[in-house]
């Protein structure tokens, strides 16, 4: 009878930080479940957030898309670790490693609690959990619904983690995606007290609070779930850091929380917002700015040298902040946070 093979050691540069990973498994799981908080968005292959670089070792990249490590990015000793398994004990630099950023990934079943419909094509879902503590997390990460057929779907929680101590539960914010598995079901047969079962949390996405550093967050779409939940904590801390958010969609039914918006800003001096739409009709009466989101911070931003952002939408978008940001604004690039929401076809480039 053989003996199982040993778990190789992956170790984190500059933090040291070492952990065992299981032969066939991926790295990015391992750190998961070894509490050790690195970076990451969809952990599909699709949109490059857990790239880090490899300083030794080898590895095995499982299925993933060109353009989240291209093949120079890989022979110059990049890595995707969402999908490397490791073949030897691997040594990596990555940035983000902090105790404090890996809450436990718990699974637990979830009650529909209420469903709105906020425009034609989005849904505001509110899950009661099972109690205050059975989820902890940061604002700005994400939790995945569990389907009957084992296939999961990534959705942020649009509340603060302060609002699970009154009612426990969290609040997403769910785009209609024609022919969709999951939103299909959303949109048509999902009802109140139906019983999900859901694993979180998972992302890297959240505010970085060890800086006072202005900020600049980035939505397009039902993007704004996250960064929702986190003006909502910039306002329970009673954080004094000046945050302007630009939110954009293509016409104005897109902004389906505007509102909402509009009396944080009224509450909060440091906040202010600038809606942005790129399709509006002439029927929408819109006289506000238009184009492309992430443009309209480069036309009113000379400078981002001094700037964190924080950035959610679709993957074009993100992928067009993060370039023009860090190459025409002076942004560093370890000061650009990223979500991009990868739907099924991105994940499997379709």
């Amino acid at each position: 009878m053989t003996s199982a093979a040993a778990a190789l050691q992956i170790t984190v540069q500059p933090s040291g930080r070492a952990f065992g990973a299981n032969p066939g498994e991926a790295i990015l799981a391992a750190a998961i479940r070894s509490g050790v908080g690195l970076p990451y968005g969809c952990k599909d292959g699709a949109c490059g957030s857990c790239k880090c670089q490899k300083l030794s070792g080898t590895v095995h990249h499982g299925t993933h898309q060109s353009k989240a490590l291209t093949a120079d990015e890989e022979a110059a000793g990049l890595v995707l670790t969402c999908c490397a398994q490791p073949l030897t004990d691997v040594v990596l630099l990555a940035r983000q490693v902090t105790d404090e950023s890996a809450y436990p990934v718990r699974k637990m079943p979830v009650r529909v609690a209420a469903l709105h419909k906020k425009s034609p094509d989005v849904m505001l879902l509110r899950l009661q959990l099972p109690a205050a503590d059975s989820l902890r997390y940061h604002a700005g990460q994400y939790l995945e619904f569990i389907l009957r057929d084992g296939a999961r779907r990534a959705y942020s929680m649009a509340n603060a983690p302060h609002t699970q101590t009154d009612a426990p539960g969290v609040e997403l914010h769910i785009r209609h995606m024609a022919g969709g598995k999951f939103t299909d079901h959303v949109f048509g047969a999902l009802k109140e007290k139906d019983i999900l079962r859901v694993e979180g949390p998972f992302g890297s996405f959240f505010l970085r609070e060890d800086c006072d550093k202005p900020i600049v967050l980035l939505a397009s779409g039902t993007g704004f779930a996250p960064i929702k939940a986190i003006i909502e904590h910039l306002q329970f801390t009673g954080s004094t850091r000046r945050a302007v958010l630009y939110w954009g969609g293509r016409r104005p039914s897109d902004l389906y929380l505007y509102d909402w918006v509009q009396a944080r800003v009224a509450e909060m001096p440091h906040l202010s917002c600038v809606p942005v739409l790129s399709d509006a009709l002439p029927e929408d009466g819109w006289s506000g700015r238009t184009g492309f989101v992430h443009q309209a911070v480069l036309d009113d931003f000379a400078d981002l040298s001094g700037h964190q952002v924080y950035a959610c939408g679709a993957p074009v978008m993100v992928d067009a902040a993060r370039a023009a940001y860090s190459a025409q604004r002076g942004l560093p690039p370890q000061e650009f946070h990223a979500d991009a929401f990868t739907s099924e076809a991105d994940k499997h480039g379709d």
